[in-house]
């Protein structure tokens, strides 16, 4: 597979931080974070050398299935490539809710690492990350790095989802990977919840216990 060139647009941040003397540039993102059911599941990507970042990584969001796991292969084949990935799983989102979730598998991912200097993460800036780092909104469709990270999250959620399908048979994971499309609601609704749903999201909280909606009144 080709590489980016050295002055694509998605390198502009690594290059940056390359000058300022940093040489091991984590990229992490997170997917899962919106479902009903499963892990969110982080990722943290470092390229230590910038000629060999394959071309084609971005947003995974903006990527057919089939080239998500064709980036996920040449990232992964890529000469140096550093790479993890970490899961916090329902029963812990329920207990300790999503957002602080996404922190703690961001930074399981990070703290998997063999090696990095400097931290890039999507979006907001999460607490306890290690420092040095920087936090850039949309940063999946601006680093490199980060779209790397995105991609393989996104890939090792969907191999995991299609996996519990089978031992969660009737709700469809394999299709719609947990998140909450019509038939997945409606699935809910005719089976219940099984043991890998998150149990504090709707509408899954208030068919569990619709009073608390106020659908009863004495």
């Amino acid at each position: 597979m080709d590489c980016l060139s050295g002055d694509n647009e998605l390198l502009a941040h690594e290059r940056s931080l390359r000058d300022e003397g940093f040489c091991f540039i984590a990229g992490v993102d997170e997917a899962g974070r919106g479902c009903l059911a499963g892990p969110v599941v982080a990722a943290a990507v470092v390229f230590p050398d910038l000629s060999k970042v394959p071309e084609g990584v971005n947003d995974s969001k903006k990527l057919s299935s089939q080239r998500r796991e064709e980036l996920r292969e040449a990232i992964l084949a890529t000469p140096g490539v550093l790479w993890a990935v970490a899961e916090v799983q329902a029963d812990e989102i329920d207990r300790i809710d999503i957002l602080r979730s996404t922190w703690k598998a961001m930074r399981l991912a990070v703290s998997q690492l063999p090696k990095f200097d400097y931290v890039i993460v999507d979006g907001r800036p999460v607490p306890e990350l290690p420092s040095p780092k920087r936090a850039i909104v949309k940063g999946d469709s601006k680093s490199a790095s980060i779209a790397a990270a995105s991609i393989l999250a996104k890939t090792h959620r969907d191999m995991l989802m299609d996996k519990l399908a089978k031992h969660h048979p009737g709700y469809g994971f394999e299709v719609h990977k947990g998140y909450g499309t019509a038939e997945h609601v409606a699935a809910i609704k005719r089976l219940g919840p099984c043991p890998i749903h998150r149990l504090s999201f709707e509408p899954i909280k208030s068919l569990l216990n619709p009073m608390s909606q106020g659908q009863f009144e004495l």
